[in-house]
């Protein structure tokens, strides 16, 4: 048996990075999975690949929350778990970043988990319980110079995930939020991004020194979207490899 044997799962920003890592583990511990993208072409091959159901999806718009959460009820009955894992990441200066770039990592980051959040609790009321998972990151509890707009996106992340976890509550929705911190994925590794980071101090303050496969989140979110998570709710699960341990001295 599949650790998600009977589960209908919506995965955003799963055409590839650590959403595609979460659509692969999925389907391998049983799940139905319908995954969303802005990325059609690397969507749609991965749907042909694996089985999943991809649509495209622009997490900032109601209207394709709407198409994708109805693909998912259309198609298997039901709606059982929910992975808000879209995201984006600009690294700026908060003295050299406009205006339009803060608001767009924002966007993504808080407005489409909030607009995830909204958009299942009808379908997960009516199925009789529901898992949500939001993927905030370690950047959610501290700070790092250039990641002013991401650090607020899932500082942000954390508040939507315990405001809903008490909200829900009463529909046996749970609502948790993973903070992955340095995982082998082409957003993490961005070029931009490590030219600008002191790789040697980022080393330093890593207990585990290495950058974690993306699969190695995936294991939690599936945890938390299975039954074997049935009393936890409105918590914090860091994938972090121990960094937010201590300042690294």
């Amino acid at each position: 048996m599949g650790l998600l044997d009977g589960k209908v799962a919506l995965v955003t920003g799963g055409a590839r990075g650590m959403g595609e890592s979460h659509v692969r583990l999925f389907l391998q511990e049983g799940a139905r999975v319908v995954f969303g993208d802005v990325l059609d072409e690397e969507g749609k091959a991965l749907a042909e690949e694996t089985g999943a159901l991809f649509v495209h999806q622009d997490v900032t718009r109601p209207e394709d929350w709407e198409r994708a959460v109805g693909a998912a009820v259309d198609t298997y009955g039901k709606l059982d778990v929910l992975v808000n894992n879209a995201g984006i990441l600009k690294f700026r200066r908060i003295e050299d970043m406009a205006l339009e770039e803060f608001e767009r990592v924002l966007d993504v980051n808080l407005k489409g988990t909030w607009l995830g959040v909204k958009s299942v609790i009808e379908p997960m009321r009516a199925a009789g319980r529901g898992s949500i998972v939001n993927i905030s990151s370690v950047e959610g509890f501290i700070g790092a110079e250039g990641m002013s707009a991401y650090s607020a996106s899932k500082f942000g992340v954390r508040g939507v995930t315990k405001a809903a976890a008490r909200e829900l509550a009463q529909f046996k929705i749970r609502v948790n939020s993973v903070h992955p911190g340095a995982i082998n994925t082409s957003m993490v590794l961005d070029p931009e991004i490590i030219a600008k980071v002191d790789a040697e101090a980022f080393m330093k303050s890593m207990v585990i020194k290495r950058f974690a496969k993306p699969v190695e989140v995936s294991h939690v979110v599936a945890f938390l979207s299975s039954d074997r998570a049935s009393y936890c709710t409105g918590s914090e699960f860091t994938v972090d490899g121990g960094l937010l341990t201590g300042a690294g001295y």
